[in-house]
């Protein structure tokens, strides 16, 4: 077996008897994180593009059900018009990102600090296990607690557990109109300052990002709802914080955009998902480089970091500090970086769900 070897399914029945035929499979949706889904000289390379397309979507229960290898952007345009969406803001939507890729890897983007992430709003799955049987879990209603939670296990599990095929969403109304406002700040402990007092503020946050820049940081507060009462929310919260300069229109939608999509990352560097603490972060920014590209999100629990270094120190680096990242983009032996995820429930539940390691080890 080679590493051009590909097959395109079109069915959760294709699927099937594919995972009955070859011992090694590698899954690739989109193909937006490729770190994750390139192939090796020992796997079929399972490309789901044909696994696509909306299979129910009730606006009226704030649901629906697509196939796993439906772009996220084809869904946001569907909710759109009806003035709904998926409030945890997938990343790399534009780049092609699909709803199994993002259940896969477990990412959400800056609408996390209020609403929570992509398994808080997964409700439903169907899945292939290493034995060729379709399996389901969860449902397609917003209230349901019948059988094992498969879809909050299969969140972040990189298709180690099962292929998915199926995936079922609740959603919001979306508001309809934002504001963000950018405080300079001379420094990290500045910026920290203003990340506490604005985790523990009455204001209704929809993003909470902080970055670095060449003379000292910058915290990013994103407000939404009614126009009518945001200016008046903003004007309270510049107050609170002691300034900042207001986005509003497409000025605030391409910001996130631009965030969602990494644009502020640097070339050829790798893309780095590391969950972490407001309470880590000055420690782990004196042993980061300098240059080297960063944004905090989700209030500071989560570093999107771009690394051009050899793999190798980063992963000494964030063992060092007991944190875990997960590669996205670039190249590295394991997807997994510094401490390594796992332990005897979920070593349990590979076995039960992949007894033959098709799916590769997790």
């Amino acid at each position: 077996m080679t590493p051009s070897q590909i097959a395109s399914p079109s069915t959760a029945a294709d699927i099937q008897e594919i995972v009955r035929q070859y011992p090694r499979l590698r899954v690739r949706g989109g193909g937006s994180k490729a770190a994750l889904s390139a192939p090796t000289p020992d796997s079929l390379l399972l490309e789901l593009s044909g696994l696509s397309g909306l299979v129910e979507y009730e606006p009226a229960e704030f649901t629906f059900t697509a196939q796993a290898g439906t772009p996220v952007a084809e869904i946001q345009a569907v909710l759109a018009k009806e003035g709904q969406y998926l409030p945890f803001d997938p990343p790399l939507a534009a780049a092609g990102a699909t709803l199994g890729g993002i259940v896969a890897t477990g990412t959400s983007g800056a609408g996390r600090v209020r609403y929570g992430g992509v398994r808080d709003f997964l409700i439903g799955t169907r899945f292939v296990d290493g034995r060729g049987e379709l399996l389901r879990g969860g449902g397609k209603v917003v209230k349901n607690a019948a059988g094992f939670d498969y879809p909050k296990l299969l969140v972040g599990s990189l298709g180690r557990l099962g292929i998915l095929t199926e995936v079922t969403f609740k959603v919001f109304p979306e508001p309809p109109a934002y504001a963000t406002l950018a405080i300079d700040c001379a420094d990290l402990s500045a910026a920290l300052g203003h990340i506490t007092g604005l985790n523990r503020s009455k204001f209704d946050i929809n993003g909470l990002d902080f970055g670095p820049k060449r003379d000292g940081w910058t915290v990013w507060v994103r407000l939404g709802g009614f126009a009518a009462a945001l200016d008046e929310r903003m004007t309270a919260l510049q107050q609170q914080v002691g300034g900042g300069e207001i986005l509003t229109g497409d000025a605030d939608a391409t910001f996130w955009q631009q965030a969602n999509a990494f644009d502020w990352l640097t070339a050829d560097a790798a893309l780095v998902k590391v969950p972490v603490t407001p309470g880590r972060v000055a420690g782990l920014e004196k042993d980061l480089p300098v240059a080297a590209s960063r944004r905090y999100s989700v209030g500071g629990n989560l570093l999107w970091l771009g690394w051009d270094k050899p793999v190798a120190e980063l992963d000494n680096l964030l063992a060092s500090h007991e944190l875990s990242g997960l590669i996205l983009r670039g190249a590295s032996d394991s997807p997994w970086l510094g401490k390594q995820p796992g332990g005897p429930f979920l070593a349990r539940v590979k076995t039960a769900l992949d007894p033959d390691g098709k799916f590769g080890a997790i």
